[in-house]
């Protein structure tokens, strides 16, 4: 079938076209710009260092700029897109949102994880994270648990290693560092 009368999800189920993705997109992509807009100005209150004549809070403030264009770019396109389409049936966006579910529990996870960082620090907080995100994407089995975790430690302790050793930048250490 043509993409202009139905329209199918990456689970296969088949939906009618209409304005609910595209108002979602705009919603999520403001909320999101909204977001990164607040980190952006929190980036600035990092502590600067002798060593490094633009500040700590440079590169994070440029990444989330970055992040604030490409949504509100994202947004623009999506609300074209929405303006274009007539109205659909009631409750796509509510079927749009289950059918992204598992977006919105990563970005919540990660949430939870940029909250939880200052208290247990960079390792401690990136093993959580890493793990519970290596579950919520799938991994179930022993064989696959056992994979997260070599994962998990190699990235939270490794990363933590090469930046104090290698690059001497402390990352949090939180409550029990």
């Amino acid at each position: 079938m043509s993409q202009s009368t139905t329209d199918r999800s990456p689970s296969g189920e088949r939906h009618a076209p209409g304005r609910g993705g595209p108002l979602a997109h705009v919603l999520l992509n403001i909320a999101l710009a909204a977001l990164f807009t607040a980190l952006f100005v929190r980036a600035q209150a990092l502590p600067s260092s002798m060593w490094e004549p633009l500040g700590s809070g440079s590169f994070p403030r440029l990444v989330l700029a970055a992040l604030v264009a490409l949504n509100l770019a994202i947004a623009f396109k999506e609300a074209r897109a929405f303006l274009r389409q007539s109205p659909g049936e009631h409750g796509q966006v509510g079927a749009w949102i289950w059918r992204h579910r598992l977006a919105f529990a990563v970005l919540a996870l990660f949430a939870v994880y940029i909250i939880a960082l200052p208290w247990l620090g960079f390792s401690l907080a990136s093993l959580a994270f890493l793990l519970a995100g290596q579950w919520l994407l799938g991994a179930r089995s022993l064989k696959a648990l056992a994979i997260a975790v070599v994962v998990a430690l190699v990235f939270s302790l490794g990363v933590d290693t090469l930046f104090r050793d290698v690059f001497v930048i402390s990352l949090p250490r939180g409550l029990f560092g």
